[in-house]
């Protein structure tokens, strides 16, 4: 409001009195405009004091989210601390592999001094046995030498019958080394074979080792870049909460006072200045009160949508046939204009988020009552199947079990290749003149039960209905 505006207006009341005599008409058309801003005043006054009150509330809620905001902070600390008490462990197993590989790097080098050590043994006894062979050559020669002559001393016969005797025993002896030192070239044989078998099989291990050792470094990368992106992720999830938070508060009062406005101030030409208007601008009139439904509509779906996302999840343990009843309820004229057949089974428990369960019922029962075929009552069938299937998903239940509800209808149904489509957002099968609709309805759903941990299917033929299963994980098992 324009802190000048009282002065004028009393200036103008000023030059009002002075003409009044004159102007009596103008008088009268300047008190009924002053009383108009009068009351415009007190209006604008009671919207102030209701943005006063929205705005405390925000306040609140914004001060519950930094509190939760916190306690998130405090969680990735506690998680950072145990990272780094991993980092260190792993440190330490690093010292010690590398420790180990040092101690089998010594127990290498002292190998290769063994092996160097056996060569030269077995050097050494080659030049033995070379020398053990020109030995026996020299002996045969002197053998045959003393044939001839034995021709010629026989009278040393005796004595060299006693030296062949002795060189028989040498000679046995002799066989009895060569045989020992056989064995013992074998036996070297085999430890350097068994030896050259050992050097392979450490090899093999260090080189076991270097590979579990490059795959424990690209674990660690790998843990760190995960890490990197679940910050990441955390952090476009603020931003994106935010943002929706902006988007309810514009959804729910910016947007909402223009259009309410546009709705009143058409009514009222519709109702005031319906003589003066022709018959285009009528229709016109009209179209623009359809329009502005049809905004409203989508604006509180899309409200409705943003806060299956910012509501409170608080689970409750919840009876379903109740909740399907007040949905019936709300509904009551909706189906006795269709004359639809609503039948429910026994549906027992299940631990939901009631408002949030409430609205899922709501949307599908109203997408039956819509979408039924002309001259056809709709026919609805709300059933819980006693029988909990086990389903193979991320989000399961800690025993595995789902509670199973069907809805099914007898109407218009759609083709079975858009069954994942009507899930999205602003995804119609059908133009508005056919079927009224935001294409939002079915996305509230599928986030409600993704809000649940859940599931949620559809079968459908073409003039042959549609069904819908819900499946929800079992709680406290």
């Amino acid at each position: 409001m324009n802190p000048t505006q009282p002065n004028t207006t009393f200036t103008d009341l000023a030059l009002l009195s002075e003409e009044k005599t004159n102007h009596p008409a103008e008088l009268i058309l300047a008190n009924k405009k002053l009383a108009q801003q009068i009351e415009d005043r007190g209006k604008r006054a009671a919207e102030l004091v209701i943005a006063n009150t929205e705005l405390a509330f925000q306040n609140k809620e914004k001060e519950k989210r930094a509190a939760e905001l916190v306690i998130a902070n405090n969680e990735l600390a506690f998680q950072n601390k145990e990272k780094e008490k991993r980092a260190a462990e792993l440190v330490i197993a690093n010292r010690e592999l590398a420790f180990q590989n040092k101690e089998k790097e010594k127990r290498a080098a002292e190998l290769l001094i063994a092996n160097i050590e056996l060569t030269y043994q077995n050097e050494e006894k080659e030049k033995r046995a070379a020398e053990l062979i020109v030995a026996n050559k020299e002996l045969a020669f002197q053998n045959r030498e003393k044939e001839k002559r034995a021709a010629e001393l026989v009278i040393a016969n005796s004595e060299l019958a006693f030296q062949n005797k002795e060189k028989e025993k040498r000679a046995a002896e002799l066989v009895i080394a060569n045989s020992e030192l056989a064995f013992q070239n074998k036996e070297k044989e085999k430890r350097a074979t068994e030896l050259l078998i050992a050097n392979i099989e450490l090899t093999f291990q260090n080189k076991e080792k270097e590979q579990r050792a490059a795959e424990l470094i690209l674990a660690n990368t790998e843990l760190a870049f995960q890490n990197e992106e679940k910050e990441k992720q955390a952090a476009a999830l603020l931003i994106a909460n935010k943002e929706l938070d902006s988007f309810t508060y514009i959804s729910s009062h910016h947007l909402q006072e223009p259009l309410r406005k546009i709705q009143v101030f058409s009514n009222r030409i519709l109702t005031d200045e319906h003589q003066n208007l022709s018959t285009k601008g009528q229709y016109y009139f009209k179209r623009t009160e359809i329009a502005a439904a049809r905004l409203q509509t989508l604006l509180n779906d899309l409200l409705t949508y943003s806060q299956t996302n910012s509501t409170d999840k608080k689970f409750v343990d919840t009876n379903l046939n109740t909740s399907v009843q007040k949905v019936l309820l709300d509904l009551k004229d909706d189906i006795a204009e269709k004359k639809a057949i609503v039948e429910v089974s026994v549906l027992g428990n299940a631990t939901v988020i009631p408002l949030q369960f409430k609205e899922l019922l709501k949307n599908l029962i109203c997408n039956s009552l819509k979408f039924s075929r002309p001259g056809f009552p709709p026919h609805i069938i709300i059933k819980n199947h006693i029988e909990f299937p086990k389903l193979k998903d991320r989000n399961q239940s800690k025993s595995g079990y789902y509670a199973h509800i069907s809805i099914s209808d007898n109407g218009i149904g759609f083709d079975p290749q858009f069954k994942d489509r009507i899930f999205e957002l602003f995804q119609c099968l059908h133009t508005n003149s056919e079927y009224e609709g935001t294409g939002i309805g079915l996305a509230i759903v599928k986030k409600i039960v993704q809000n649940h941990n859940g599931i949620i299917t559809t079968t459908s033929e073409i003039n042959k209905g549609a069904r819908f299963d819900i499946y929800i994980p079992v709680l406290g098992e």
